[in-house]
């Protein structure tokens, strides 16, 4: 996996042994979400999917891991917090960009940020380039990205189950 900086974003692109198909049923289906998405030690539990330009994911993260869950009570973060993405662009098996709010920072204030999606048939499969805004400052972008390549590797895992 590479990561870059572009300005104020962060690129993750990752090639998969899997078809275009698979890779977007992955990213496009509360079945497929739940099968990967969140970082280790944290699972998803979707709520609603509406996959439409303005149609909302909405999910919980939860807090699998004892070590983190304590972590997080230690910085006043709850182990459970809902989600909500909000579709900008969705191009089938090509592209998908949506937005989402930070209100879960202690001590900052709710902002948005948005995220693409580009998958591109390969010999070797679909590369995926996720293409991420910077968070409000460095130490939660690493986070963001930290949090993102351990997503990815959860997805590689489950496509070459």
């Amino acid at each position: 996996m590479s990561v870059d900086t572009i300005g104020r974003q962060r690129r993750l692109v990752r090639t998969y042994p899997t078809s275009l198909e698979r890779a977007w049923e992955l990213w496009t289906t509360a079945e497929g979400i739940a099968q990967w998405w969140g970082p280790e030690g944290f699972h998803v539990e979707v709520e609603r999917m509406e996959l439409r330009p303005g149609g909302e994911l909405a999910y919980w993260m939860v807090c699998d891991d004892p070590q983190i869950r304590a972590y997080l009570a230690s910085e006043g973060m709850p182990e459970r917090t809902l989600t909500r993405l909000r579709y900008t662009e969705i191009v089938p098996l090509r592209r998908l960009a949506y937005a989402n709010v930070v209100d879960f920072v202690p001590d900052t204030a709710a902002y948005e940020v948005s995220t693409l999606l580009e998958l591109e048939p390969t010999p070797d499969g679909v590369r995926v380039t996720l293409t991420l805004d910077a968070m409000h400052d460095d130490t939660w972008t690493d986070r963001a990205v930290a949090g993102w390549e351990q997503e990815l590797g959860k997805l590689a895992r489950l496509v070459e189950a």
